[in-house]
């Protein structure tokens, strides 16, 4: 019935995002079982969290951080590149103190300064992207960042693809 466009875990709780529906489901981590649902106002794209709010994109170049208690709207951030308004924000992942996006449609994940709303890196994986789709021609884009936090470790995927990657990022 929902499009399924991430999750995020905060403290006990797993948030997850919709795509259309616009809605964000609400589970316990212990035993999975849903316990809320909220109306986002905007199509979902990407949900993280900073330990604190939740953040999430619909695909344009706006952030919006919501309150976890009662998924109230706190702010919106505008993100930008070199001064230029930035596009396709999509998944988003948290990683020691930077926001990184999938930018849709392209090659790239985006690493932005959230104090300033600033793209500081630009990490391109068409070397990746290529060669998944030239193994499995259903393969669409880059679509997926997941970070393990006791490893360290960074992993991407995407939009059927049958293979899941770990990169490692330099600073």
């Amino acid at each position: 019935r929902f499009f399924g466009e991430g999750i995020t875990i905060l403290r006990d709780t797993i948030y997850q995002l919709t795509w259309k529906e616009r809605k964000v489901l609400v589970y316990t981590l212990k035993d999975f079982k849903k316990i809320k649902e909220y109306d986002l106002g905007t199509d979902g794209w990407g949900l993280t969290t900073d330990g604190k709010d939740l953040i999430a994109s619909d695909g344009s170049s706006t952030l919006y951080y919501y309150d976890p208690n009662g998924f109230k709207l706190l702010r919106t951030q505008t993100i930008t590149e070199a001064g230029s308004l930035s596009y396709n924000l999509n998944e988003l992942e948290y990683i020691d103190g930077f926001i990184y996006a999938n930018q849709w449609q392209a090659p790239y994940i985006l690493k932005i300064d959230p104090a300033k709303g600033e793209i500081v890196g630009k990490i391109d994986l068409s070397a990746i992207t290529e060669t998944v789709k030239a193994k499995y021609p259903f393969a669409l884009e880059l679509n997926g960042i997941a970070f393990e936090p006791s490893t360290k470790k960074i992993y991407i995927t995407g939009k059927n693809w049958p293979e899941l990657y770990e990169i490692q990022l330099g600073q």
